[in-house]
């Protein structure tokens, strides 16, 4: 008898597909019913993917266990969503919904999900709908009962307002009601006066997705192409937008603009989508920027937005009076004097010698050419090359020029040949006699992959080891920590590795140098030390009940009994043995900005050697466990964690080397090695463990763009390690940290100081106050 080949997997009865069989039968009657009413269409909409993505988010939402009532709105808004801003925004809304789960009710996520195919609309771009969607937790953050009136209002507020301008009016009435709550209500609900003052004021003149269809059909007419236009947001703090810009074959435009001088906001629409389709058209291909200075990429970036001007001015006159229109103003300085250029080359007539001189070699160039702006820009950057340019100051006027990114082509930086990439090398240990015979070299370099060390320490003439001298530094093996992600209120786990990585020693003499230098300093602390030092056992007399006899008292109460009065009672003392058991970790903050200059002509880690050397030669004589570590990172893939000196290591030379050893680079992901440090300090037996961080600024990294995202994620390692029982403490060398550090370590755990030079000298004394 044949044996029959396995059936394919058959899908739900339902018509889910297969992976989703038995979805349907978990869900809540209502939601089931919107299930089955919106599957066929959804069909039609969302590609298999897209669909797979809709419903997992189903099962995430009903899993969240707030209700039917969002899982239906998600049912039917979120199709339309993605119609709108592409299918990828599926997966970051839902994840947004689960952070939401953690700070409101099922209601207001179900109004958040009901309100998004507006806000997708009005928006008009899957960006900056993510950019509403963390608008929406930071409202959630401050004020969650502000967040059910503004949704109610929402179409109103989304039809006048950006999406900076929305958050800027929430803001404002966050913090004038914040404890009000009938004036939160009245102001989100746009009942109040002051909403709608505030509202008034951040109204923009023209929003770019009420005008972005009659902008694509302006660009057809003209070049008889489609492009695709897409909205950028600007600052949220102010009312100044991106410039324009075109990336990805794609127009981006700022999402409103206001009137300019007169001129109506959309002719100046116009005017920058007509410029970016003109630099689209001319351009044959990147310009190599390699090699190219400041002012010459911006004298190059001038001449050509003119060349490209000229050759739609060819084809179309009109362009010129409508560009020539938003050349009025002159701005002080050099950025004047590239209005003026521009000026001339758009116009025929020039201002001054410059611009004559300008315009002659502009006339004389052949436009076909895409070359010719590049060495015409390189001229023109000569003749300005005595003159102060700042790229970020020195800004030319006009408002409808683009930043000429899509003109500039840069090298690719060939990630295969990254220090990651790159294998690690073999450490082989061999004998002495090996390595005498066989070596060829006294000391193999960082790019050798294979190390001979040996076994037993071989040292030179000069005292120091020849296995500390022979190739890179040897990695520990990589730890992952978790890391919180406050845009989703999730922690993601495994996220950044830790790589600990053997400390380099510096010189024992010029540590002994500064503990010398700084004796007046520890002459002051001696007291304090003193002070802290165990007594040994310490007698506690006259109690009523102790441990031993006290003599003393006792033949006194024999006595007061002898002469007829009334004896004291508290005849008994107690032996008390006064010790301390204290475990403190310093973690020192490497990165690159310690590097910095301060006053005295000593850099941020000079001042860090002495005062970590003060302060272990002020725990040393208290007695305390104490350990020294340093951190730095390039990534979250890359936390580069050194031990200068463990809790079970002698204070000595050898810590002191590699102290003076330290080296400032890379940048500060605080959570993680707060973590690491948390996880040595918790192999640690004693009854008070203290971790004191000493940075100079915030937590930062270069794969991290929200300033605020290493912050949280230092205070949850903050709060991990206070429930281990250890005490954090920061001593923080920025003189802005204020506005973080107290939200990172709490506002105790927290000292600003002032002066840096004093760094020596307060980091021992304020060990001394904490372990008091």
């Amino acid at each position: 008898m044949r044996s029959m080949p396995p059936s394919p997997p058959t899908s739900d009865p339902d018509g889910l597909p297969p992976d989703h069989a038995g979805l349907s039968a978990r869900m809540p009657p209502a939601a089931r019913a919107a299930l089955a009413a919106a599957l066929p269409d959804t069909r039609r909409k969302l590609s298999p993917r897209g669909l797979d993505t809709w419903l997992r988010g189903i099962d995430a939402l009903m899993q969240m266990g707030r209700g039917d009532g969002a899982v239906r709105a998600w049912i039917d808004a979120m199709p339309e969503v993605a119609r709108e801003l592409g299918e990828d925004v599926l997966a970051d809304t839902a994840t947004a919904c689960l952070g939401f789960a953690s700070r409101t009710s099922g209601a207001v996520i179900e109004r958040i999900l009901d309100t998004a195919p507006l806000a997708a609309r009005r928006l008009g771009d899957a960006a900056l709908f993510l950019s509403y969607l963390r608008f929406l937790e930071h409202v959630l953050a401050r004020a969650p009962r502000a967040m059910r009136p503004m949704l109610d209002q929402l179409g109103a507020l989304l039809d006048v307002l950006t999406l900076g301008g929305l958050r800027r009016w929430a803001d404002w009435g966050i913090a004038a009601h914040r404890t009000d709550y009938p004036g939160l209500d009245a102001y989100f609900s746009l009942s109040s006066e002051a909403s709608r003052a505030i509202l008034k004021s951040e109204r923009k003149g023209v929003l770019l997705v009420d005008v972005q269809r009659r902008l694509t059909m302006y660009l057809r007419a003209l070049w008889g192409r489609d492009f695709m236009l897409v909205p950028t947001a600007g600052d949220c703090e102010t009312r100044a937008g991106l410039p324009p810009f075109a990336e990805s074959h794609m127009l981006h435009l700022p999402d409103a603009l206001d009137d300019w001088r007169g001129i109506p906001a959309l002719d100046l629409y116009r005017a920058q989508a007509a410029h970016l389709a003109a630099h689209l058209s001319a351009l044959a291909g990147p310009v190599p920027a390699e090699g190219l200075g400041a002012l010459e990429l911006q004298c190059i970036g001038l001449i050509e937005d003119a060349r490209a001007e000229a050759l739609a001015i060819d084809r179309f006159p009109n362009l010129r009076g409508l560009w020539a229109g938003f050349h009025c103003a002159t701005a002080p300085g050099t950025a004047g004097i590239f209005d003026r250029i521009a000026r001339a080359l758009i116009s025929g007539r020039a201002e001054d010698a410059l611009g004559e001189q300008t315009l002659a070699d502009f006339a004389a160039l052949d436009l076909a050419d895409p070359l010719a702006a590049r060495r015409a820009g390189l001229d023109l950057a000569r003749r300005l090359g005595t003159l102060p340019y700042s790229p970020h100051g020195d800004l030319p006027s006009c408002p409808y020029r683009c930043d000429n990114r899509v003109l500039w082509e840069y090298e690719e930086i060939d990630w295969s040949l990254s220090a990651a990439a790159v294998p690690a090398q073999t450490r082989r240990y061999v004998s002495v006699s090996e390595m005498v015979n066989e070596v060829e070299v006294e000391t193999a370099g960082e790019d050798a992959a294979e190390i001979w060390v040996q076994a037993s320490e071989l040292f030179d003439d000069d005292g120091t080891s020849f296995n500390d001298r022979e190739g890179k530094p040897p990695l520990g093996p990589p730890v992952p920590y978790e890391e919180f992600d406050h845009t989703i209120q999730m922690v993601r786990p495994a996220w950044a590795t830790i790589r600990e990585v053997r400390a380099r020693r510096g010189d024992v003499a010029r540590a002994d140098a500064i503990l010398a230098g700084n004796r007046k300093v520890t002459d002051r602390l001696r007291h304090l030390l003193d002070a802290m030092r165990p007594q040994g056992a310490v007698r506690i007399r006259k109690l009523e009940d102790g441990d031993d006899l006290d003599l003393n008292a006792a033949v006194m109460a024999a006595v007061d009994t002898r002469l007829r009065r009334q004896p004291d009672p508290r005849v008994m003392m107690r032996v008390l043995r006064k010790t301390r058991d204290t475990a403190v970790m310093v973690l020192l903050d490497l990165s690159e900005s310690t590097n910095d200059t301060v006053a005295g002509g000593q850099t941020v880690l000079d001042l860090t050697r002495s005062a970590t050397l003060l302060l272990s030669e002020a725990i040393h004589g208290v007695g305390d466990s104490f350990a020294i570590h340093g951190f730095c990172s390039d990534g979250r893939a890359n936390v580069f964690y050194s031990r200068f000196k463990d809790f079970d290591q002698p204070w000595g030379d050898q810590p002191k080397a590699r102290i003076m050893g330290a080296e400032g680079r890379l940048s500060t992901r605080m959570g993680a090695a707060i973590r690491h440090a948390t996880a040595h300090l918790a192999q640690v037996k004693a009854a008070r463990k203290l971790m004191l961080v000493l940075t100079d600024g915030a937590p930062a990294d270069i794969d991290v763009r929200d300033p605020f995202y290493l912050r949280h994620d230092a205070r949850h390692a903050v709060d991990a390690a206070a429930r281990a029982g250890i005490t954090p403490f920061c001593l923080t060398l920025d003189p802005r940290a204020d506005s973080y550090a107290q939200r990172i370590f709490g506002g105790r755990n927290v000292q600003v100081l002032d002066r840096v030079e004093r760094l020596p000298e307060r980091l021992p004394q304020l060990y001394a106050s904490l372990t008091r």
